[in-house]
């Protein structure tokens, strides 16, 4: 490990926040001052015990996390297909042992066979054009309301601004991500941080399928740009809409409007935009 992992003091089992010495400068005084700053660490996935991709993340709700990933990735097309999970932490980082169908473990495989070979991947292995259009998820959702009837605007900016006071890690370290599960006529039911945007949304898609609450009517509510794939995990998720504190990507929006995905951006103060 560096001696700057040496000298910080991180207990990411717990808290996922580290503890390092830092001065603050303030005009021409300086204060030396113990600062919080969120944790990240190397996160294997390993199916049926093969490697499949290490991930930065933070060390908390990695069952939630590894889940999440492989039913948004297409790894697992739903939860029958996994077996057993077990998180194990060395000095190192984090693996995430998943035990997955033999059905699971060939689709993997096949994953891993198409990208043996390929150097400087800016996409998983996604070497052409035609392969990146050929990635994207084909279904649809079955949005409930149309047209944004079912999360009014009102419904949308209650439920981003209860989402402060519910991210804890947020709150101590400025400096993750989160990402929030609400409901109609209830609001916020379920967050999930992390110091990556993509990780946070795996977090709650997952900590979804665990407890079966994955729905169409939901709300998915993220604190970043509303991406394709950010778009594009929610579409596999089977998430009917989404709603982002900043803004989408034109292949969020057409993502989102192919597959029947509501899709608002700018969700700030008492406004929102609606984008599919």
């Amino acid at each position: 490990m560096s001696a700057l992992a040496d000298e910080l003091k991180v207990d990411g089992a717990v808290h996922g926040v580290g503890r390092v010495a830092v001065a603050r400068h303030v005009g021409a005084s300086t204060q030396h001052l113990a600062d919080q700053v969120i944790d990240e660490q190397p996160v294997a996935l390993v199916y049926n015990g093969v490697s499949h991709v290490v991930m930065m993340a933070t060390p908390l709700d990695l069952e939630d996390f590894a889940l999440g990933f492989s039913l948004s990735e297409g790894l697992l097309t739903s939860l029958d297909e996994l077996r057993d999970i077990e998180v194990q932490r060395a000095p190192l980082g984090v693996s995430v042992q998943l035990q997955v169908s033999p059905r699971a473990f060939e689709r993997f495989k096949d994953r891993r066979r198409q990208l043996a070979g390929r150097t400087g991947c800016g996409l998983c292995g996604i070497d052409s054009l035609q392969a990146f259009y050929e990635s994207l998820p084909t279904g649809t959702v079955g949005a409930v309301g149309g047209s944004g009837q079912g999360w009014p605007t009102e419904a949308i900016s209650q439920a981003f601004r209860a989402l402060p006071p519910l991210q804890a890690l947020q709150a101590q370290t400025g400096g993750c991500h989160a990402a929030a599960w609400a409901l109609p006529g209830e609001g916020i039911v379920l967050v999930r941080e992390d110091v990556g945007r993509h990780n946070a949304l795996d977090k709650l898609i997952g900590a979804l399928a665990r407890e079966g609450a994955l729905m169409p009517d939901g709300l998915a509510l993220v604190s970043s740009r509303a991406s394709h794939e950010m778009v594009s995990k929610c579409v596999r998720a089977g998430i009917g809409a989404m709603a982002a504190i900043s803004a989408p990507t034109t292949l969020g929006i057409e993502l989102a409007r192919r597959s029947g995905l509501r899709l608002f951006g700018f969700c700030r103060g008492d406004s929102a935009v609606e984008y599919a």
